[in-house]
């Protein structure tokens, strides 16, 4: 029963489930985690990757790439596309589906938050300063930095001394962690287009009470600057010839 396609849609369901989870407890008013702050959302996002990774190898995708951007990246790498438009078909659909299962699990609290740019926060990204230019290059950076380590911890070079079996999501988390905490602040880290426009689009479709508009004139900056982020990480890597 397990697939490619389902390893990616699981996976990336507990990704969003797990990491927008985390955004709605600190953010939702009265729960018990309002106001933890940003080492709370980065740790809980570097956990949620890491779930996200192993449901997916378990449920048939060796790959666990969860992001379109991943995807793309490494297909630029390889010279082949095949596995693009399948995966980011579940990619999509398990970010979309997690997202609303964020929304159930704080039922309660919408009604409670008045908030309307708190509540689209939980489900995506919004910059710190609004600048186009400055805005796109931050996502640019942080996912070519993901795509790229993500494929040094992977490479044959490092295998060939670790890391030890099963270990390596935590090694991924432990990188979208650095990259939340470093790179995180100028716009969110979207990092990966699927994370932020599934629960967009949750968001415009939901019933939330009170929630305001989703922001779509800022949607096509966490979109394009990941895929041109992993793009770039995946040329460079063709280049240097790292496997």
């Amino acid at each position: 029963m397990t697939s490619p396609w389902l390893g990616e849609f699981l996976g990336t369901l507990i990704l969003i489930l797990l990491g927008d989870g985390v955004v709605a407890a600190v953010l939702l008013k009265k729960s018990k985690a309002e106001n933890s702050g940003w080492i709370v959302i980065t740790a809980g996002w570097a956990f949620a990757v890491m779930c996200g990774v192993f449901t997916a190898i378990a449920c048939g995708s060796s790959d666990a790439h969860l992001n379109p951007a991943v995807t793309l990246g490494f297909a630029v790498r390889a010279g082949s596309y095949g596995k693009f438009l399948p995966y980011l078909s579940a990619q999509l659909l398990g970010a979309i589906v997690g997202a609303a299962l964020v929304w159930l699990q704080y039922l309660p609290h919408w009604k409670e938050t008045q908030d309307t740019s708190a509540k689209l926060g939980v489900f995506c990204t919004a910059p710190a300063i609004r600048n186009t230019v400055a805005n796109l290059l931050s996502e640019v950076i942080g996912t070519f930095v993901l795509v790229f380590v993500v494929s040094a911890i992977f490479s044959k070079s490092v295998s060939a001394t670790g890391p030890a079996a099963g270990f390596g999501p935590y090694l991924v988390g432990s990188l979208v962690w650095g990259i939340g905490l470093s790179l995180g602040g100028s716009t969110g880290y979207a990092i990966n287009p699927a994370r932020d426009f599934g629960p967009r689009l949750a968001h415009a479709i939901l019933p939330i009470e009170g929630k305001g508009g989703s922001d779509w004139s800022y949607a096509p900056i966490p979109i394009v600057g990941p895929l041109l982020g992993g793009a770039l990480a995946g040329w460079l890597l063709r280049f240097l010839a790292i496997n």
